[in-house]
């Protein structure tokens, strides 16, 4: 795999795990919010992981569908298109 590739993937999911944390946190202090379309974004340009682990650890969207599933489907489908990139 391209290292280019691998910075980028790994930049991405800090910044998603930072985005999803950081929303909660603004959640709880009742400030400005990020936007869920932001949230969805990151993780679908490659931080799927990172913000899936944001979820998972904050314990933030995770009675929303469109994160509790749709989060979960984009990360299920970068690990099969990386097995099979990988092959």
């Amino acid at each position: 795999m391209d290292s280019k590739l691998i910075i980028y993937l790994v930049c991405m999911n800090i910044l998603a795990f930072i985005l999803m944390t950081s929303d909660k946190r603004r959640a709880v202090k009742k400030r400005g919010r990020i936007p869920e379309s932001l949230l969805l974004f990151t993780a679908l340009v490659g931080g799927c992981a990172g913000s899936l682990m944001g979820m998972l650890i904050s314990r933030h969207k995770t009675r929303h569908p469109k994160f509790y599933i749709g989060v979960p489907l984009i990360t299920a489908a970068y690990t099969v298109l990386a097995v099979l990139l990988l092959k």
